[in-house]
């Protein structure tokens, strides 16, 4: 059962957002009674720290496996940025802007987090590049790896980048854009090029 209340409270906080959903709307989508709920999870507080636990979790089997794939590095961006997008339901409901909002705690353990294993993982795609030449010898690794995340954190706010303006998939297909010509050689802007217009 708990597993149940996860996925579909996942669901319904991507789809409507954290603050929007209440313990009654879940129970009423499960068709269950709160005190099911309550049995696994506390409070609402309990349940986001499950839900947003699960999907950090989710979300790196899933990186880690487009990574196991071997592809180059360029195209791998695109296909983790797929992923989390479909995964995500394309952040409609802006859930990052609201777990910071309504859950800072949560949202600040998260984060770290995140930035832990986003860390990892830049820098190996970074290094990658470096050595099949798509990404220049020049870079400072360790910098971009870190401007990356913060930028990737930075497109997610939407003050700065209102939704009805900039959609998620928008923002960012325009953020690897940037990123990439920043760091590519001749021979990763025609792989760049090629990659866009295949994920069109």
């Amino acid at each position: 059962m708990k597993e149940k209340i996860l996925q579909k409270s996942t669901e319904l906080f991507l789809t409507l957002g954290f603050k929007s959903v209440t313990m009654d709307d879940i129970a009423q989508e499960l068709g269950v009674s709160k005190k099911t709920i309550y049995n696994h999870f506390k409070n609402k507080t309990d349940l986001v720290e499950g839900v947003t636990t699960n999907i950090f979790e989710n979300v790196c089997k899933g990186i880690d496996q487009i990574c196991s794939l071997d592809q180059n590095p360029i195209e791998e961006l695109y296909s983790i940025k797929r992923f989390t997008m479909q995964y995500l339901k394309n952040e409609k409901a802006s859930p990052q802007h609201q777990l910071n909002k309504y859950y800072p705690k949560i949202y600040a353990n998260l984060k770290n987090k995140q930035f832990e294993v986003m860390q990892d993982c830049v820098v190996k795609n970074l290094n990658k590049g470096i050595a099949v030449g798509m990404f220049r010898d020049t870079i400072d690794v360790d910098f971009i790896s870190r401007i990356y995340f913060h930028g990737m954190m930075g497109i997610k706010d939407i003050k700065l980048f209102p939704l009805q303006k900039f959609s998620m998939n928008t923002l960012l297909d325009h953020y690897l854009e940037y990123h990439l010509r920043g760091i590519c050689t001749d021979k990763g802007i025609k792989k760049m090029n090629q990659t866009i217009i295949k994920n069109k």
